[in-house]
């Protein structure tokens, strides 16, 4: 009678979900922190708008704005689409102007419009406009420590084992690809409660908004937003599965010049404000999408604690131990950034 051998591939399939589109599109950072706390600082530049907070007729010289503290006396400002250009010459809960400066025409004003501040118009001679500094902000992230344990039989090895050479190795592999798949998705969900590291949805606070339907112009609007308000370069556009077909749809299907293959996959917008990747990854939210400006954004491992292994036990019948890393998000001027949440997602 002959024997029956098995016939079995020599590799091993994964089902289970491992990628980390972020992470990749982030790339490793070279720079470490020192600390389970890490911190950074930011600075702004000065305001050079305000918001105008009651309306005004084309003869009012006494202007409400939202904010006084930003404007100088001798400071030409203009409203937003309007052509009129006034002299700011009184600042208090207020600003007093002269209207219809370098011959222009005064102009009704509307609750709400902006206020630009074009340049001071220091006379010759006049004593220098009183100086003004922004404060620099200190912030910060905590680590985030992941561990994980790795055991195998030290007769493994030698003997014939489908799909690996070595069991101990393999799943030193597949633990790192397991820990690796949870850095992404602390690095986009974190919540720093207790300690720990807050993620990049929690982070961005200043451009967040609710839409219900993801279009062109509602991803346009927050492109706009973060391009007028901050020094924001938007160059990654993150979202989940449903979000990334809405996109794909809605930026227009293309074809590829032959007969045989038509694609609807967008990876590259060229946008208004600049050339943007847009990375799809499973650790989205369905409803959100992200606009980050990949240059303010660094994944760092705690100074000798990127993932390594660490032998615990050894003897003739197993070997185990453990995978350890600690990593923080530091994520620069979160002003910077955008999310769009509350979208449909059926």
């Amino acid at each position: 009678m002959t024997d029956l051998v098995e016939d079995v591939s020599d590799l091993v399939g994964i089902i289970s979900p491992y990628e980390t589109p972020l992470l990749d599109a982030l790339g490793d950072s070279l720079r470490e922190t020192n600390s389970i706390h890490h911190e950074w600082l930011e600075d702004i530049l000065l305001p050079n708008k305000g918001i105008l907070t009651k309306q005004a007729s084309s003869t009012s010289t006494n202007l409400r704005v939202k904010d006084g503290n930003i404007f100088r006396v001798g400071d030409q400002i203009q409203a937003e689409n309007s052509k009129e250009l006034m002299l700011v010459k009184l600042v208090s809960d207020f600003i007093g102007v002269i209207r219809g400066y370098a011959g222009t025409k005064s102009e009704s004003l509307e609750d709400g419009q902006i206020i630009n501040i074009l340049g001071n118009a220091v006379m010759e001679g006049a004593d220098n406009p009183t100086k003004r500094f922004t404060a620099r902000i200190r912030s910060g992230n905590y680590t985030h420590r992941f561990i994980k344990e790795v055991m195998a039989t030290n007769g493994a090895p030698a003997s014939s084992q489908l799909g690996r050479d070595d069991e101990l190795d393999y799943q030193k592999q597949e633990v790192l690809r397991e820990l690796l798949r949870e850095l992404e998705k602390v690095a986009i969900l974190g919540d720093n409660h207790n300690h720990q590291t807050r993620g990049i949805v929690h982070f961005v606070k200043t451009n967040k908004v609710t839409r219900n339907e993801l279009t062109e112009d509602v991803v346009n609007e927050m492109l706009r937003t973060i391009w007028e308000t901050s020094a924001g370069n938007v160059d990654l556009i993150v979202v989940g599965g449903f979000q990334k077909r809405k996109m794909n749809i809605f930026l227009n299907r293309k074809n590829t010049g032959t007969n045989k293959t038509y694609a609807d996959a967008i990876s590259i917008y060229e946008s208004d404000f600049g050339v943007i990747r847009i990375v799809a990854t499973r650790w989205m939210p369905q409803d959100s999408v992200l606009f980050l400006d990949s240059s303010r954004i660094n994944v760092l491992p705690l100074a000798g604690n990127s993932f390594h292994f660490k032998l615990r036990s050894e003897n003739k019948d197993f070997s185990s131990g453990e995978i350890i890393g600690e990593y923080t998000l530091e994520l620069k001027n979160e002003a910077a950034h955008g999310l769009i949440s509350g979208l449909s997602i059926g």
